[in-house]
């Protein structure tokens, strides 16, 4: 009678291996973990295309052309075309017709077909050679030697002003990673704090009994980041599956350029479940600690 009560009697785990709240524990990380998916969802995407902006701006110049008083606009267009195709550094120099300038200034003016008489400038774009592209200076003095009256504008303003908006971007997917693993972090200091006070008096035997503090907090250790990282994991499939939606969604419509994202930008959450693993570990094993000298 006595061996089989010690078979079937087992003593009780300090930290039990499920706990009623941890549902809703999961939940809450998973959430967090989710919305920091998608923040570095947007980021690598939108880095990505700041970078494409300001590779194809800074590739092209363009050339506003005024005529001069005993030509047309077409012809000084096509003047300064020729005269910019054969400076260093330039690989193409293309005069766009009226047509083209017209639908440039549509949206601001809107339909100006019926004013014949407007002086819409003629514009010639020019393609930039990668390695060793011509600046701005050069294609003045181009245009100068021939005679050619034009505004060269290299696009450096739009240029800067993309890399400001990336660099303000940047901080503030930052500022919210930092907010989203410190709140992250805050909940898995609370869970432990009330796991720990719920068995005070077990704390209190184990450390007469010779347990070291470090021993009690490496199990809440261990149970928490085991736990954050299944978090982590939902978080980041559910992140993955937007992204996914998206792409599949933008794929050959207006939607692409508005949401940029490719296949790859979805390796961004893989690293999701080890980093709340990680950020849950540190804040369980400082928080006990500190509350396990209290106790003791």
């Amino acid at each position: 009678m006595t061996d089989t009560y010690s078979r079937r009697w087992r003593p009780a785990p300090f930290l039990p291996d499920t706990d009623n709240r941890d549902g809703s524990l999961m939940f809450v990380m998973a959430t967090l973990c989710f919305l920091a998916c998608l923040m570095a969802l947007a980021l690598v995407a939108t880095n990505r295309a700041v970078q494409g902006w300001s590779d194809q701006l800074n590739s092209q110049a363009t050339v506003i052309v005024r005529p001069r008083a005993n030509e047309t606009p077409d012809l000084a267009a096509a003047r300064a075309a020729e005269a910019l195709a054969g400076v260093p550094g330039v690989t193409e120099a293309r005069a766009l017709e009226r047509e083209k300038a017209e639908s440039l200034v549509e949206p601001w003016l809107g339909d100006i077909t019926d004013l014949e008489d407007l002086p819409i400038p003629r514009l010639v774009t020019v393609d930039l050679d990668d390695r060793n592209p011509a600046t701005s200076a050069t294609l003045a003095a181009a245009l100068k030697a021939r005679g050619i009256d034009g505004i060269i504008d290299d696009h450096s303003i739009w240029t800067r002003d993309i890399a400001r908006s990336a660099a303000v971007l940047r901080l503030v997917c930052a500022g919210v990673f930092i907010l989203i693993t410190t709140a992250a972090g805050a909940i898995i200091a609370f869970a432990t704090r009330a796991g720990l006070l719920a068995r005070r008096e077990v704390v209190e035997v184990l450390h007469l009994t010779g347990a070291e503090n470090i021993y009690i907090a490496r199990l809440f250790q261990v149970r928490f980041a085991r736990l954050a990282a299944w978090a982590g994991g939902g978080g980041a499939l559910a992140a993955a599956a937007i992204g996914a939606a998206l792409r599949l969604a933008g794929s050959g419509s207006d939607l692409t350029p508005t949401i940029p994202v490719i296949w790859s930008d979805i390796l961004a959450v893989l690293p999701c479940p080890l980093v709340a693993a990680l950020v849950a570990a540190m804040a369980a094993r400082l928080t006990a600690e500190r509350l396990i000298s209290e106790i003791t």
